[in-house]
């Protein structure tokens, strides 16, 4: 028996953007870590789709390259050996030393890299440096910061449900109702998003089959996706158009498109790079509204293509479509209705940070556990399959 590993797909248009934002001054290793790609696929994508010369003027090999990825290969190594070597020796560390060494290097470093190094529990080391302070007071100023934290790096998106989640996660012994009562003294709260309300139209529509008649519940992946579009304002180019394509299983944005129009083609380009980078296999349902776009003779021939099955929404009910509308809510509140987009490219670098950096990899959603989307779908891509 062997193991058969699935891997990871990506459209034209997220390796352009990733190589864009490289070219901006983005580094390889945050992109990797913001968008779930490995180093050397990044510098593979940089090589095919730039110029290989470089700001200073200079041009640079394809050895060069090379090199870069065996001197990165050589310095991991070396970072495992000695992983492996403090692995020996971590036992007859005590903690009042490891919290000495933390609290003679923090200024230099972050907190929790060093005990991430150190391999110490953050809240250890609060505990073990604070306890000539109040334990009820040091307990709360600490947790407060770290609330802070979270509510900072989430961009004040977290409520105290999420926030609550993740210090539970990182060995933080604190009620949901304690946190509610710190954000509320700190005076810090989620944005607020706002209620589905059904709307009317008097506009003639011809009604289509409702395969999905909103039962939202899937087993797996690429079961079940759901389409719409948004409109995302800027000051230099007016109305711009966001089509979304939602899996609703892991609740990913498995693919997107973002233009200057509303045309048929905008919503074949989001299916396709949904379709490129999922690979679905044959009958998975596609459910949208009822909009000329999704309706249009050239958008149903390519879902037959791609051996789909089309679902619509019934007039004037988004609650038929809600998973995705909820989305393009959450997108507004959380990025959207913060800003003001100068033109087209920089929503387009917005949009995409959000959706790829944050939205599919780092936000936590409570109806998937308290799991990113991504690691819904890595979970599933990476159960071993038996081959014969």
């Amino acid at each position: 028996m062997g193991i058969k590993k699935v891997s990871k797909n990506f459209n034209d248009d997220f390796k352009k953007m990733v190589v864009n934002l490289y070219h901006t001054g983005s580094s390889v290793k945050d992109l990797s870590n913001e968008y779930g790609v490995s180093e050397v696929t990044i510098y593979k994508w940089i090589k095919k789709l730039s110029p290989m010369e470089l700001e200073d003027g200079t041009s640079a090999t394809p050895d060069d390259f090379v090199k870069l990825q065996k001197q990165l290969l050589r310095l991991q190594e070396e970072n495992d050996i000695l992983k492996k070597g403090y692995g020996h020796i971590r036992e007859k560390v005590s903690l009042t030393e490891l919290t000495t060494i933390i609290n003679q290097h923090k200024e230099q470093y972050a907190i929790q890299t060093l005990c991430d190094v150190l391999e110490i529990a953050r809240s250890t080391y609060y505990q073990a440096s604070q306890k000539l302070e109040s334990n009820r007071d040091c307990e709360n100023k600490e947790l407060t910061k770290r609330i802070k934290e979270i509510y900072t790096e989430s961009k004040e998106r977290y409520g105290a449900p999420k926030i609550h989640h993740i210090l539970r996660k990182e060995g933080y012994s604190v009620s949901l109702k304690r946190v509610q009562c710190l954000m509320k003294k700190a005076d810090i709260r989620s944005i607020i998003k706002k209620k589905y309300r059904p709307y009317s139209s008097n506009e003639t529509v011809i009604e289509r089959g409702n395969l999905l008649d909103r039962d939202f519940t899937t087993t797996t992946i690429n079961e079940k996706w759901v389409a719409d579009i948004t409109y995302i304002y800027t000051i230099k180019h007016g109305w711009c158009y966001l089509a979304s394509v939602m899996d609703l299983h892991s609740k990913k944005i498995v693919g997107y498109s973002f233009s200057k129009t509303m045309t048929t083609d905008l919503v074949i380009k989001a299916l396709a790079n949904a379709y490129s980078t999922q690979v679905p296999a044959a009958g998975l349902i596609l459910h949208t509204d009822l909009g000329t776009q999704y309706t249009s003779e050239e958008f149903t021939q390519d879902v037959q293509e791609k051996e789909m099955k089309q679902s619509f929404s019934k007039k004037g009910c988004p609650y038929d479509n809600a998973c995705i509308e909820s989305f393009h809510v959450t997108l507004k509140k959380e990025e959207v209705h913060r800003v003001k987009y100068l033109d087209y490219s920089s929503a387009k670098i917005a949009l995409f940070k959000y959706i790829e950096g944050w939205y599919n990899r780092k936000r936590i959603h409570g109806g998937l556990g308290y799991k990113t989307p991504q690691e819904v779908e890595n979970s599933i891509k990476g159960v071993a399959q038996a081959l014969p």
